[in-house]
């Protein structure tokens, strides 16, 4: 990250805000940089007036000299008029600036808006979230849609690497309705989205999408098995019930509390279940058993 501290020129929305300083920062731009047109006349007076009188440099050498030099300068004038304009034209545009560190010569990218431009030492600073980088750092300039696209991208990419790497240990209470969420946005995005993101994450995501309609598959079946038991708990008997009865309950109880949730939000079938365990205790003549428990690192069975 370049930090500037003398600033000689601001430019927001395409106008210059502190011209009234630019001639004073000009001319301690101009000691800083090196020799200008008036440096080279006083040396050129200088060597006129030392040079051996018996041996005089002509006048077309001195013209050659004074014109050469006048057009360097002209040209790098030229070209730090056109870094500022350049520059300027990026406000409000979200842009990558790219910066290599020069002890390991790794990358990095940095993508915001452009808030404003500062010029200092013939040199123009982009400034993003509060921070100045140099233009010539810039890599890309994004246009309006493609930097949506990038975003969505980008947020998208974010949240498919919080999922868990190993598909065995992704349940539906904490994942069912994210990975569902990340599938409806998937399907929703343009080609422009969908080109940024890596094949590897669409492969990623159907393996999640997979293994989440696997667990509701076999859900739905727990479920169906609860529903499939007589309404009345006075048809429920021990020796045609007893046995069923208790497997749903041990299955129950190795259900997570997210994932009894997901499956049954109001309660319907977890009240159900009370019900023709209580009957099959009554039946025993046993206590009834404990129901409300359960672990957070219960596996789905």
């Amino acid at each position: 990250m370049a930090e500037v501290n003398s600033v000689s020129a601001v430019v927001k929305d395409g106008k210059i805000q502190n011209a009234a300083n630019n001639k004073e920062n000009k001319e301690k731009t101009n000691q800083a940089k090196g020799y200008d047109k008036d440096s080279f006349l006083k040396i050129l007076v200088a060597q006129m007036k030392y040079q051996d009188p018996m041996e005089p440099t002509s006048n077309t050498e001195y013209i050659s000299q004074y014109a050469t030099f006048t057009q360097v300068e002209q040209m790098n004038n030229m070209a730090n008029a056109m870094s500022l304009s350049r520059a300027s034209e990026m406000v409000g545009k979200t842009v990558t600036i790219t910066q290599t560190n020069p002890e390991t010569h790794e990358t990095t990218d940095i993508q915001g808006v452009v808030d404003f431009v500062t010029y200092s030492g013939n040199k123009a600073y982009l400034n993003i979230n509060g921070n100045n980088y140099n233009v010539d750092d810039v890599t890309q300039v994004l246009g309006a849609e493609y930097a949506a696209a990038y975003n969505e991208a980008n947020e998208f990419i974010e949240k498919m690497d919080k999922l868990p790497n190993l598909l065995e240990i992704v349940n539906l209470g904490e994942y069912g309705d994210r990975i569902w969420a990340l599938d409806d946005d998937y399907k929703g995005f343009d080609k422009k989205t969908t080109d940024l993101i890596s094949k590897d994450y669409e492969t990623a995501l159907k393996q999640y999408v997979g293994k989440i309609e696997e667990l509701e598959s076999s859900m739905k079946g727990f479920l169906d098995e609860i529903g499939s038991l007589p309404a009345d708990l006075d048809e429920i008997t021990l020796e045609t019930h007893g046995k069923k009865i208790d497997d749903l309950y041990e299955r129950y109880m190795n259900i997570d509390l997210k994932t009894r949730n997901y499956i049954d939000p109001e309660g319907k079938y977890s009240a159900g279940l009370l019900g023709y365990v209580n009957k099959i205790d009554d039946l025993r003549g046993n206590e009834h058993r404990t129901f409300g428990k359960n672990t957070e690192n219960a596996q789905e069975v």
